[in-house]
């Protein structure tokens, strides 16, 4: 059972502790609609493994805060348990940081709030972790485009507890070579082709990322080769080497952008592009945006990562980055999140939808 009226680090606890990698997020989705369904000021709908609750209370502004039910692959590190670091209390185990903690956050402020001084859209959605054609935020988008329409929204990705403003776009390439097979005893007959990526190799290897200012934040790019393939046999010269390459690019760039960059760098290459999201500007000039800042307070960072704000920036709505937990630690088998932090974000969230 999912008890909305205990401490968010006690949902956190219960929400990990219910597996959801994703693509087996139903038993969450679940758990989360039966939580919910018994709260009179909520419209609760579901769609697959996704679910919104939202108010209808004719506010002048209407916001979406928004999570992913969905972790990474488990290895060893579940059920959840409580450790102390250097005096300060954590919770670790997967999904902590990415990013159950702001998803439990969320669940109790929509459970609590009856009375938000803004009508709140709250959105739970499966398959982040993956690739982008199943992501639920986007199936939402398409099915339901009415219930993301609003003027501001907050994503619960690990932010340290603070404001991280928009994101990088990412762009997933494979650059590939051609060869000619042969017999490995006679190599002189074919041409190899493993041995034609050295020059990609090293460019990426010579390359130097940028760093870009975007609306006053630093966005830091990145261009790695992230895998390598090809070969036949043991006895076999190859005629096909493929080069995975990663570009993250600042939000001062669109999706074409990367594209036409890529190519160019590459340009005596074949270059197929596999993957592409593009990024989000900040978003922190809307005057909503700017009294969730000074609600909240700190200074707003840059999202280096890709997040789901893109997407809202795709619909018009500025959007940024506000959750519990160091992204350093998303993903990792020693993922932990400070409970002091979980207990932050919530005092933020609830002063912001309160106007206290």
């Amino acid at each position: 059972m999912l008890d909305l009226t205990a401490p968010a680090v006690d949902i956190t606890r219960t929400l990990c502790d219910i597996p959801s990698v994703s693509g087996n997020e139903r038993a969450l989705a679940d758990a989360v609609v039966a939580a919910l369904e018994p709260y009179a000021h909520l419209e609760v709908i579901r769609d697959g493994d996704l679910v919104v609750a939202r108010t209808a209370l004719g506010r002048a502004e209407r916001v979406i805060i928004a999570g992913h039910l969905d972790t990474v692959p488990i290895n060893d590190n579940l059920p959840t348990r409580d450790v102390v670091e250097d005096g300060e209390a954590y919770l670790w185990g997967r999904g902590t940081v990415d990013m159950k903690a702001g998803v439990a956050v969320q669940l109790k402020l929509a459970a609590e709030l009856t009375e938000p001084v803004h009508d709140v859209t709250w959105v739970w959605y499966d398959h982040e972790e993956v690739e982008a054609a199943k992501n639920g935020l986007a199936r939402l988008a398409r099915n339901r485009p009415d219930l993301l329409e609003g003027s501001f929204a907050i994503l619960g990705e690990p932010s340290n507890g603070g404001i991280e403003g928009g994101c990088n776009g990412t762009l997933r390439a494979v650059v590939r070579t051609r060869g000619i097979r042969s017999h490995s005893a006679r190599s002189w007959r074919g041409e190899n082709a493993i041995h034609f990526a050295a020059p990609i190799l090293a460019k990426l290897a010579a390359h130097t990322a940028k760093t870009i200012d975007v609306e006053g934040l630093a966005y830091r790019e990145g261009l790695n080769a992230v895998r390598i393939s090809g070969g036949v046999a043991g006895n076999v010269i190859p005629d096909v080497c493929e080069v995975e390459i990663n570009y993250r690019f600042a939000p001062d760039k669109t999706a074409d952008d990367a594209v036409d960059r890529i190519r160019q760098f590459f340009d005596e290459y074949e270059v197929e592009i596999t993957d592409l999201a593009g990024g989000a500007r900040p978003g922190l000039d809307a005057p909503i945006a700017q009294s969730f800042a000074r609600a909240v307070g700190g200074t707003p960072k840059p999202k280096y990562g890709w997040t789901d704000v893109a997407r809202f920036s795709e619909l018009g709505i500025p959007a940024v980055n506000y959750g519990p937990g160091d992204g350093q630690l998303a993903h990792a088998d020693d993922e932990r999140v400070r409970v002091s932090e979980i207990e932050d974000v919530e005092r933020g969230l609830r002063g912001w939808l309160t106007g206290a």
